[in-house]
């Protein structure tokens, strides 16, 4: 299996992390076989907090047949994450996904990325929710049912409110790839029961 891990400029390096990192557990201690493959707009992306990500893959060579999962970090404003997240692009590729049915798993307010894409119109799904919830705001302009939880999940499609839902995000992608007990393997061996 293939995870493909999105990376827009201004991405959040503790999101992008718990990807790389439960998902290297189930790989690399319990040989579940998921692959994380990273994609950018360039081959450096530079996260929120000024630290390089160099990807596997840029967005122009990404066929969606070859990946069973899309995954997408938030990022910061300020640091120009809406820049790529809302780019024509990316959005086509979600669509895509969505289209197949594809698990899709955001963190934060990269839910904002699939209420721009159209795929949320009519569904449940949840954004960023302090600051007076002016991102949860946002979603629901694009005709998303917003709910209040941490995670939320409508068919394929995975959201969170915050970055402290990072790890439980990709948990539930992990179930979803694999079963309940495998995913339950590797959270207990990382401590998190």
């Amino acid at each position: 299996m293939k995870v493909l891990l999105f990376l827009a400029k201004g991405f959040e390096t503790m999101e992008f992390s718990a990807f790389v990192d439960i998902l290297g557990w189930a790989r690399n201690d319990y040989h579940y076989d998921i692959d994380v493959i990273t994609c950018g707009f360039s081959k450096t992306v530079m996260s929120t907090f000024g630290v390089p990500v160099i990807v596997d893959k840029l967005i122009d060579a990404i066929y969606v047949d070859d990946y069973d999962a899309l995954a997408i970090p938030g990022g910061f404003e300020e640091f120009g994450f809406y820049e790529e997240a809302y780019d024509e692009k990316l959005l086509d590729l979600i669509r895509k996904f969505n289209e197949k049915r594809k698990i899709i798993a955001t963190i934060c307010v990269a839910a904002l990325a699939l209420g721009r894409s159209g795929i949320l119109k009519g569904r449940n799904a949840t954004t960023y929710h302090l600051h007076g919830g002016h991102r949860q705001k946002q979603l629901a302009q694009f005709g998303v049912n917003v709910v209040n939880n941490p995670i939320v999940v409508d068919e394929n499609v995975i959201t969170s409110y915050c970055p402290e839902t990072a790890a439980g995000v990709v948990f539930r992608l992990l179930e979803r790839l694999t079963s309940t007990e495998q995913m339950q393997i590797v959270k207990e061996a990382m401590g998190f029961c």
